[in-house]
């Protein structure tokens, strides 16, 4: 049997949202495996998917730059280890002169970006040497996105931590601006249900199955079951069918066809998002000290 810790459980209820016993009965009963753990409790809750997308665990920021003429864009997120460094106008500054360097020379590789110079004559890598000796943290940046294009970019910034890149054509730009920060509150995962990937769509069918199975109902009845939860499903994903942040009563698809607006594409941003943060614990670290 296999051995399940605190930290699996409190990973699992993270994921979940469920209760400390359920998660870890459910680990006890996959054997310490995550991920059917977690299927097993949506199963038997009904609870949503993963929570994991929007959980913050590490700390930085997120800069971004769009040209003058709207056509090119960039946003790059630059991690660091506390919040109080997160704040520093020199870490912010280092990341909103990357982003703006990756835009204006074409840069799509982190690797590329680190070796191209800023107006300083530095290059981005030796800037993070120099403040990683200024501010003593470790700085890394660990995403770029580059965009360009015939429509308009627009970018929103949710304070450091959240960055959005929308390509948009029509509209306005109080549009464009309304589009980026709808999906930094609602992050949907691509624009609309035609991009949802077929992995991810039957693992979804799959789990609602389970559920609409445990009802007892016949098997027709099962099939249009699933069918009206992959539905609901694809609305709450897709930037087409959420209902729109400011104006809940029409979708964001209505809401472009009603602007003689669409969007093509957007990214977005969160700061740390997939990483875990190391949780110290100072407690503990001070009485193994004073044993030594």
């Amino acid at each position: 049997m296999a051995d399940i810790t605190a930290g699996m459980v409190k990973e699992l209820r993270e994921l979940t949202g469920l209760g400390m016993m359920e998660c870890k009965k459910a680990l006890t009963e996959t054997s310490g495996d995550m991920k059917a753990a977690e299927e097993l409790l949506r199963i038997k809750s009904g609870a949503k998917a993963s929570k994991a997308a929007s959980r913050i665990a590490a700390e930085g920021v997120v800069g971004s730059f769009i040209s003058a003429d709207g056509h090119t864009g960039a946003l790059v997120e630059i991690n660091c280890e506390t919040d109080f460094v997160s704040k520093n106008e020199d870490f912010l500054a280092f990341a909103k002169a990357a982003a703006q360097l990756a835009t204006e020379q074409k840069i799509e590789d982190l690797d590329v970006l680190a070796s191209a110079k800023l107006p300083s004559g530095q290059t981005v890598e030796e800037a993070r040497q120099a403040l990683i000796m200024k501010l003593g943290e470790n700085i890394s940046p660990r995403r770029l996105v580059r965009a360009e294009t015939t429509g308009k970019l627009t970018t929103y910034l949710h304070g450091t931590r959240i960055g959005v890149l929308v390509d948009s054509t029509g509209g306005d730009e109080q549009l464009g601006k309304d589009i980026a920060m709808h999906i930094a509150a609602s992050k949907p995962i691509c624009v609309s249900k035609d991009q949802v990937s077929t992995e991810l769509l039957e693992n979804e069918r799959k789990i609602f199955s389970a559920q609409a199975a445990e009802s007892g109902k016949p098997a027709d009845i099962i099939a249009k079951m699933v069918e009206g939860r992959i539905t609901k499903y694809l609305a709450e994903v897709t930037l087409m069918g959420q209902p729109f942040v400011k104006d809940p009563d029409q979708t964001i698809e209505k809401l472009l066809i009603s602007k003689k607006a669409s969007v093509s594409a957007f990214t977005m941003y969160v700061v740390g998002e997939g990483i875990e943060k190391k949780v110290v614990d100072y407690a503990a670290e001070v009485a193994a000290a004073s044993q030594v």
